[in-house]
């Protein structure tokens, strides 16, 4: 006897065409989002972008922000892979009612309202906090590096540079030596050309050669003012020294110009090479502070820098700006251990948490710790983590802040930024944070 299947009705034709919410359940994150976007989310830095009555009725801002947003929480980043899931997923066929945006306009849409779009983020933490969300009982800080939109092989060094820029001079100079050489056969040689015209290669070569000398300026440029800016915070503290009645000490450096091995990128000049445990990166440092009831990020920032340390201070007035007031506990690894960043959290009367050195696994105390002086605040904070061992509470740091750059690495795939530039790049890692915040809404609704 055979088995008997259910019946496949694929040529079956229905009586009354179904609609595509049908498809779609109840609490799917997708409709989450456009109840929040028709119901609270204040839209009007885009709406009212769209004055002009005239040319053909754009596509409904509304549908659009709630398209893209969908896109982030689904871990699909890309116009044109949005622009496909509109018709081949029915989630997204849901959100743009059966007429789907081409992938241009996608795309022009997020450029238009990059800002205003990043600015979304406030606005979505606030409403977590309505639904409880939010704490500020224990908030963990942490950064994470992600690649540019650019190659590290495009990038070169200083000295690199200036080794190049004599070599092209030199080879442009040659080519516009023997030209002038070869002015008697120009007739013979180019015929009806002028016989001026510059070959490709030469051209090629010359922008070569602009573009080496414009990275090479702004270099020279970024020395410059990281100098000044070490002088007068040098000057500074010999005032504070010879006023508490110190010695003076020596010369203050008078270099400006970069170190050697400075790099700098031609496709995204404000990116920099950062090491990452998996080697190294050409990219920025994105960085978040998450709030350990339910893993919502309360604020974030973006460095081209790869160091953690001057982070601290932004992330802590990113918390106060966004929510109005101060988290009780704020840990952090030692990244972020300095004698001002201890200073800050003290000053804040909050409860920190900050490693001075890098933790093995199993081990109660810290290793390769910062040195400090007895009696310091980093001395402090050593022997304040020491004492609870186990019980400490920066114990909870990695259980709050490192899966969620787990979530938007792995479970989303967000590996890197589609824009260049840290000012888009900013708006993009705002972007990202927006939607985590947003699936975590979904989960506890």
């Amino acid at each position: 006897m055979s088995k008997e299947f259910r019946p496949w009705k694929i040529d079956e034709v229905q009586l009354l065409p179904p609609s595509v919410q049908d498809y779609v359940p109840q609490d799917h994150v997708s409709r989450l989002i456009v109840s929040l976007v028709k119901e609270s989310l204040d839209l009007s830095a885009i709406l009212g972008s769209y004055r002009s009555g005239l040319g053909q009725p754009p596509f409904d801002p509304r549908m659009m922000t709630a398209l893209l947003l969908h896109g982030y929480a689904s871990g699909i980043y890309s116009s044109r892979r949005i622009a496909r899931a509109t018709v081949e997923r029915a989630d997204f066929m849901m959100i743009v009612a059966g007429d789907a945006p081409d992938f241009r306009t996608i795309s022009e849409f997020r450029r238009r309202h990059l800002k205003a779009l990043a600015d979304l983020f406030v606005q979505v933490l606030k409403l977590a906090e309505k639904a409880g969300l939010v704490k500020l009982g224990h908030v963990a800080l942490d950064g994470t590096k992600i690649k540019a939109n650019a190659s590290k092989h495009k990038a070169m060094s200083y000295d690199r540079m200036k080794k190049r820029e004599a070599e092209l001079a030199a080879e442009v100079d040659r080519w516009l030596k023997a030209a002038e050489a070869a002015d008697a056969q120009e007739d013979k040689l180019y015929g009806d050309k002028r016989g001026d015209e510059m070959p490709d290669w030469v051209a090629d070569k010359q922008k070569r050669l602009e573009k080496i000398r414009e990275a090479k300026a702004a270099l020279e440029a970024e020395a410059k003012a990281a100098a000044e800016v070490e002088r007068k915070a040098r000057a500074e503290a010999e005032e504070r020294r010879v006023a508490e009645g110190g010695k003076k000490s020596g010369k203050t450096p008078t270099k400006t110009e970069p170190d050697g091995k400075a790099q700098r990128n031609f496709t995204d000049p404000e990116s920099r090479i950062l090491k990452t445990k998996d080697g190294y990166i050409q990219g920025y440092n994105a960085q978040a502070a998450v709030d350990g009831a339910h893993q919502i990020i309360v604020a974030q920032t973006l460095t081209s820098s790869s160091s953690d340390q001057a982070q601290l201070a932004p992330l802590l007035d990113g918390i106060r700006a966004n929510l109005g007031t101060n988290p009780d506990e704020v840990s952090a690894n030692a990244g972020y251990c300095s004698d001002a960043n201890l200073r800050t959290i003290k000053r804040r009367r909050i409860e920190g948490y900050i490693a001075t050195g890098r933790q093995k696994h199993g081990t109660k105390s810290a290793t390769a710790e910062k040195p400090s002086r007895a009696g310091s605040l980093i001395a402090r904070m050593s022997t304040k983590l020491k004492r609870a061992g186990y019980r400490s509470r920066y114990r909870l740091r990695k259980q709050i802040v490192e899966p969620v750059f787990g979530q938007i690495k792995q479970a989303r795939g967000f590996r890197q930024f589609l824009l260049r530039g840290i000012e888009k790049v900013s708006a993009e890692w705002a972007l990202i944070c927006t939607a985590h915040n947003l699936v975590k809404l979904a989960r506890a609704a």
